[in-house]
């Protein structure tokens, strides 16, 4: 059995399938060993995000949606999957198989071949004929729900559909995606796209068009998304430009200079200051994220609200009834902390 925690929805999914790890051995040592190198599967999630804003390519572009993307990209959005979850679980390559060992799996596993098939719809991985018997790490993620899975899959010709296209790939039959997937995660949080889920209002405020406008959106994506984890990924878009980390960074102009004087602090995937906004009870940044807050110093009437000191002060989360005061400024994080994000 795997360490879930028995309250876990992921948990009834694994007892669900417990027919189809006694039947299997390869498919259980595999499905162990994912979760061993990821137990909350946040990595999983991770390089799920990432993979999405990397076909975006927001810093150059400024886009934000699945849907702005041309038809190539969605297509390749497959490959840069395999590609990234390899390099961040290390799989060693696949072997060739096939009729004539051309065909070469994606991954081998503990001495066990898997291919990884991608889609953006659910239901629609195509699956070649010559990974007929094989298993296949089956992964779904999608923006627009800001949810994802994988699972793995024994491919057996009686649970797919006849395939019609030119190449002959075959997809898994619906009934057959509930009782022969393992699923490893299933409709789990896919890190969220926040300039994607912002309405139309807000997002034009803050994508503000003309050249050289980097840093004006990034302070206003900081000032108006308050208390919401936003990606890496947002924080490209924004900025538009290569050292979008810059745009960040204390100094003249720059949005966490300019926010503090309005009482807001920007926290990042740091330890001191994940650890600032968990003692304040506010949203707290994970890897590659940021969050922003405005803050007040705290008063009797604030009552016994969670609070944090820095400079010499206790500090609360602000409500809109607090007045505007210049904030404290978060301990320093090191350069290399900082570029390990970038």
């Amino acid at each position: 059995m795997l360490p879930f925690d028995e309250a876990d929805e992921n948990a009834a999914i694994w007892v669900a399938n417990q027919e189809l790890l006694r039947q299997d051995p390869e498919l259980e040592k595999v499905a162990q060993h994912i979760h061993s190198l990821d137990p909350t599967g946040q990595r999983f999630a991770t390089v799920l995000r990432d993979t999405i804003d990397q076909l975006l390519n927001g810093e150059v572009t400024g886009r934000y949606a699945w849907k702005q993307l041309f038809k190539t990209e969605k297509t390749h959005a497959g490959t840069l999957v395999e590609i990234n979850l390899q390099r961040e679980f290390k799989f060693a390559d696949g072997g060739d198989v096939g009729d004539d060992c051309q065909h070469p799996m994606d991954y081998r596993i503990l001495g066990v071949d898997v291919d990884c098939k991608f889609s953006q719809d659910f239901g629609g991985w195509m699956i070649p004929p010559e990974a007929m018997g094989y298993l296949c790490l089956l992964v779904w993620a999608n923006d627009y729900k800001s949810q994802w899975s994988a699972g793995l899959f024994r491919v057996r010709e009686e649970w797919l559909n006849t395939g019609s296209n030119r190449d002959k790939k075959l997809t898994v039959k619906a009934e057959h995606r509930k009782d022969k997937v393992l699923w490893l995660w299933r409709n789990a949080e896919l890190p969220e796209n926040v300039l994607l889920h912002l309405p139309e209002t807000t997002r034009n405020k803050i994508l503000i068009e003309g050249p050289r406008q980097g840093q004006r959106r990034v302070i206003e994506l900081f000032r108006r998304v308050q208390n919401r984890r936003i990606g890496r990924g947002a924080v490209r878009t924004a900025a538009q430009q290569l050292d979008y980390m810059a745009r960040l960074r204390e100094g003249k102009n720059r949005a966490r200079t300019v926010l503090r004087e309005e009482g807001i602090v920007i926290a990042g995937p740091y330890s001191k200051h994940q650890a600032i906004a968990r003692q304040i009870g506010a949203e707290v940044p994970r890897r590659g994220e940021f969050v922003s807050f405005r803050v007040a110093e705290a008063k009797p009437h604030h009552g016994d609200r969670p609070r944090v000191e820095l400079e010499g002060r206790a500090w609360v989360l602000a409500t809109p009834d607090d007045p505007v005061v210049t904030a404290p400024r978060l301990p320093k994080v090191a350069r290399e902390e900082e570029d390990l994000i970038s």
